[in-house]
């Protein structure tokens, strides 16, 4: 197929305006991707790909691999979703692949999330642990996580590198040469005391070590053909003086490296021969920060991508081809053969969830695969508009306004949707929870509260330990704004969040208990100081307590548990058993206080249920859950609206 056809194809309908919004069933919005993370292997022969599948009992997560000579399919890995989540399949060889996956367990009683990598053989289908007799027994405790990939070496596709600890106790993370078949491995770089990451350089040898020690931070160089160590950068987490590595380039000198150049995260480079190394800046924005993220290409042996833009002529040429094929969507690059003829396309935009397309540069031409979503119709989905607003001490907020199909004046039924975190961001690409809601007739906005990552390190500092506070306000102002735009019907407003975002919902309906007409939490805080204390058996405690608080009085007075009596309005709790992030007794505590108050409450346990609804059954009975209260409490459908539009 040309490109010109899989354009057609793909967004003729995005370029059609309905006439009138459809509401589509539920099941279309928390179908996760039936095929996703589609990866060439290194000859271009085959496709590895994740597949999902649902049964009657179950929700399959599969490996899949497809012949692209034979057109021969076939399943390598069958796992419960419910009990394993595979967020990663990288090939090796062109005959093995490495899996990464992760589950919930126990440690000590605490629980906890696990990670594993495994080999797959494509040919016979088998696969295993990494982790084999002989390196379990040099192990004197089973690492936690076992799969950070420190380098993969294309000239030597029989091994690679891996990070581990455990080799004795009250050590930090060894680097491992680890042989695919099982064979072989060897300890090339060695642990010590509060080392917990490490960066090689692109001839493979580990150069970089990090070091925690609460919340001071240290970068070390390994210096080369000796044992020694020398100190970079040392630093306090969330300070102007981080300096967080990227990655090398192919001289093994030149490091890449995230730090803020006038109050923006930027990329520097910096040369390692020098004996006092200074940052030469590379790249950076003056509104926004920079993303830490470079691309090497093995075969040109340089870097390509700074700050995820193409930087070399050659790939910016052929990504200028990719969009001119695919107008009017993100187009990425996900993968490529080590010839680079053939590569994969995952093309999307803010109404197209996503689709792969297949391209072979010899033949001049793209091949569509599949959607990612295909029952999300993208003549029904619709793009989220930036906004700006002034929060009550004059700081610009920026967010995201997503108003149903057709819609042009009026007021609307309106969820307000603060994102978790908080220390993330909300952008313009495709979110199915937002297209959901506005495919229910509702105006969604979506604001980046101060703290909220991307908009410098001023903006960052203001969130810390800001819970219920200023980053509160933020969101009670967008609310405002909204009223005052004529745009949010003050009298069916809905607060609604996740994680972080469930917190917000819950102090909204505390602070503010006449803005919201309704409250939907999903895996929410609601007891702020018993969260920070859950934390203490883990590394990271001293860096919560400086991000959250340590003041434990003030934490439970700015907790929704503790002013279960202040919230008037009807709340949605729903929670996973299994999550890792805010675990579960978070909203079973507040049900309980709230139905001791005798308030308008409903609960929803998904048991195994994680943080991020991994599993489609889960997905769906938040979703139908939410809704049917929605519905209720704010009257509202998709036939009532476009009647309202076509009256006006």
């Amino acid at each position: 197929m040309k490109l010109s056809a899989v354009y057609a194809l793909l967004l003729s309908a995005v370029l059609c305006i309905p006439l009138q919004a459809k509401e589509l069933p539920v099941e279309a919005f928390t179908s996760a991707p039936a095929i996703d993370k589609l990866k060439l292997s290194p000859d271009g022969t085959k496709l590895s790909m994740i597949q999902t599948l649902d049964t009657e009992n179950e929700q399959l997560v599969l490996v899949k691999l497809f012949d692209l000579q034979s057109g021969e399919q076939k399943f390598l890995v069958k796992a419960d979703s419910r009990d394993l989540t595979i967020y990663s399949v990288i090939w090796a060889n062109n005959r093995q692949l490495l899996m990464r996956a992760a589950y919930a367990s126990h440690r000590y009683g605490t629980p906890v999330t696990e990670t594993r990598l495994m080999v797959i053989d494509v040919e016979t289908g088998k696969n295993r642990s990494v982790i084999n007799g002989q390196l379990q027994r040099k192990l004197v405790r089973t690492p936690q996580f076992q799969s950070n990939i420190v380098d993969l070496m294309p000239d030597d596709e029989h091994n690679f590198l891996l990070a581990l600890d455990g080799f004795s106790y009250g050590t930090g993370t060894s680097v491992v040469k680890v042989s695919l078949n099982g064979e072989l491995h060897e300890m090339v770089a060695h642990a010590r005391k509060d080392l917990y990451d490490w960066v090689a350089d692109r001839q493979h040898r580990p150069r970089i070590a990090l070091f925690r020690d609460d919340t001071r931070y240290e970068v070390q160089e390994k210096m080369l053909d000796t044992k020694e160590f020398r100190t970079l950068w040392q630093f306090d987490i969330f300070t102007e003086q981080e300096v967080w590595p990227i990655g090398f380039d192919a001289d093994p000198n030149i490091l890449y490296v995230s730090a803020y150049h006038e109050g923006k995260l930027a990329i520097f480079k910096t040369d390692l021969s020098a004996a006092q190394p200074t940052l030469e800046l590379v790249k950076a924005d003056e509104n926004y920060d920079v993303p830490a993220d470079i691309s090497y290409s093995w075969q040109d042996n340089k870097i390509i991508a700074i700050g995820e833009e193409y930087v070399d002529s050659t790939y910016q040429a052929f990504q200028k081809a990719v969009d001119a094929a695919l107008p009017d969507a993100d187009n990425r690059i996900v993968s490529m053969s080590h010839d680079r003829n053939r590569y994969i396309i995952e093309s999307s935009s803010a109404t197209q969830p996503g689709s792969y397309l297949l391209g072979d540069r010899k033949e001049k031409s793209m091949t569509f695969l599949l959607n990612k979503f295909s029952q999300l119709d993208p003549e029904q989905m619709v793009a989220k508009q930036k906004i700006q607003y002034k929060a009550r001490d004059g700081l610009a907020i920026e967010g995201y306004l997503t108003t149903p199909l057709g819609y042009q004046t009026g007021v609307l039924p309106t969820i307000i949707f603060p994102h978790g975190g908080p220390i993330s961001f909300d952008d313009e690409g495709f979110d199915y929870w937002t297209q959901f809601f506005a495919n229910r007739g509702y105006a969604v906005l979506q604001m980046n509260f101060r703290g909220s990552h991307g908009y410098g390190f001023d903006f960052k500092q203001m969130g810390l330990q800001g819970w219920g506070l200023q980053m509160q306000d933020d969101v009670e102002d967008g609310t405002r704004w909204l009223i005052e735009k004529g745009i949010a019907d003050p009298g069916r407003i809905c607060i609604v969040g996740a994680s972080y975002g469930g917190y917000a919902a819950l102090m909204g309906a505390v602070k503010t208990p006449e803005l919201y007409q309704c409250v939907v939490s999903f895996a929410g805080v609601t007891d702020v100081e018993d969260l920070v204390k859950s934390y203490r058996r883990f590394i990271n405690y001293e860096v919560v307590k400086k991000q959250i608080g340590d003041d434990f009085d003030l934490l439970e007075q700015r907790s929704p548990l503790t002013h279960a009596d202040k919230i008037q309005v009807p709340v949605l709790l729903i929670h996973g058993t299994k999550d890792r992030s805010v675990p579960v007794k978070q909203s079973e505590a507040m049900y309980k206080a709230l139905k001791r108050k005798d308030k308008d409450v409903q609960y929803v346990e998904l048991e195994d249920g994680d943080h991020y609804l991994s599993t489609n059954s889960h997905r769906l009975g938040t979703f139908k859950a939410m809704d049917s209260f929605l519905k209720q409490h704010l009257k509202v459908s998709t036939q009532q609206v476009s009647v309202q539009q076509q009256a006006e």
